[in-house]
């Protein structure tokens, strides 16, 4: 392979939206990412997926649509310099008529004042921003910036969309009698729904061996192997065998499944914001206290990272483990749930309701009620076609 010549996996880039594999669900007729093309109309996106999906792809591809100015930034390295010149950049651009794309990768990275930095030049419109995550937006995008963007989320491509991608890649490199069917199906099975490993693998092969079989991608990959998956079946089974373990007390395991997802690479915050929904749901109130250190937790793994942020999760899990559970209140709201959805239009007993002109308060409304702590009225709260209906159920 040349020295200068680009990788597989920049060759392999689709250049248009018919050429991008697995995303069936925001590209083709009346998908959104299509029907945002034909329009001709920009729109400021945030993408959200795993690595490897097709995130700088589909904005580039996007920013030719619309005969665009391209500018990329790593939320990694760029600073506010970097930023400062993309603004001007794109004011010479806008004198010109020309539009400009910026696409800022892993914009979570970014704090809340670089965010900020963004937002006058998105509102006036002298930028379309495309963003890419692999973190959940709505805990990582400063909320003006989410209100004046479309969030678009990419699948964890499947294995077949990969082995699409594989065998594209061997076509292209006229490879087709190099590469056997076992080979093509472990590079897709190691691949974890990331085409550009997949490819990066690929090319390592056939730089390796004329022949590329099972053991030629096995060396290929070094030390990677079908595991962890941080968004596949083995991310959810871990982390549902964490919190089933803390849910039965089991200390030892809930620690064990603990260092597996760290040790995978697992975001911390992720197990995080998990804790803390547990210890609302399964604690409860036998442990109020509880809730209050799991999100202190989420908090402290926010601000130290990792490594040092495996020592507060096992504390945590830890204590959670430990205490006494009660789901009560959470088994409660469900009750009243799914009453509320079947006596929606029961009206709130005219004595519990707001009384805010004379009118209302001659009809009756409020009538009884007293600005006392602990005061209770003798009718009932609730719509009186519910009857004496008993949703919270105090745990033994």
């Amino acid at each position: 392979m040349e020295g200068n010549r680009r990788p597989l996996a920049e060759r392999m880039r689709p250049q248009t939206l018919s050429e991008v594999v697995g995303q069936d669900d925001i590209i083709g007729d009346g998908k959104i990412l299509t029907e945002i093309v034909k329009k001709g109309e920009p729109v400021n996106l945030i993408f959200w997926g795993p690595p490897g999906t097709g995130k700088t792809t589909l904005a580039r591809i996007l920013a030719k649509e619309y005969e665009a100015d391209f500018v990329e930034l790593s939320a990694v390295t760029a600073g506010k310099k970097d930023i400062e010149a993309v603004v001007e950049r794109a004011k010479q651009n806008w004198n010109m008529k020309i539009k400009t794309v910026l696409f800022v990768d892993e914009i979570h990275r970014f704090n809340k004042a670089q965010q900020d930095a963004f937002l006058p030049h998105v509102e006036s419109g002298l930028i379309i921003l495309i963003g890419a995550t692999t973190e959940n937006p709505s805990f990582e995008v400063i909320s003006p910036l989410l209100s004046r963007s479309r969030v678009i989320i990419l699948n964890h491509l499947s294995k077949s969309a990969i082995t699409e991608v594989i065998k594209r890649a061997i076509k292209a490199e006229k490879a087709g009698k190099r590469v056997t069917k076992k080979a093509i199906d472990y590079l897709a099975e190691l691949s974890g729904g990331d085409a550009r490993s997949a490819l990066g693998d690929l090319e390592l092969a056939l730089s390796l061996a004329e022949k590329v079989d099972e053991n030629v991608v096995k060396e290929a990959a070094g030390k990677k192997v079908p595991g962890y998956d941080k968004q596949g079946d083995k991310h959810y089974d871990n982390i549902s065998a964490f919190i089933k373990s803390m849910r039965g007390s089991d200390v030892d395991a809930a620690l064990y499944y603990l260092a597996r997802m760290l040790e995978a690479g697992e975001d911390p915050k992720f197990i995080a914001r998990r804790m803390v929904i547990f210890a609302s749901e399964d604690i409860g109130l036998a442990g109020n206290g509880g809730l209050n250190l799991a999100v202190a937790a989420f908090g402290a793994v926010e601000r130290v990272g990792m490594p040092e942020a495996q020592i507060i999760l096992a504390h945590v899990t830890c204590a959670l483990a430990k205490s006494k559970k009660d789901r009560s209140a959470y088994d409660a709201y469900l009750r009243a749930k799914e009453a509320a959805h079947s006596s929606m239009n029961l009206p709130v007993p005219i004595e519990i309701r707001n009384a805010p002109t004379k009118l209302m308060k001659d009809l009756g409304f409020g009538k009884g009620q007293k600005w006392e702590a602990g005061f209770h009225l003798d009718v009932s709260y609730l719509p009186k076609e519910l009857g004496n209906i008993k949703f919270y159920k105090k745990s033994d």
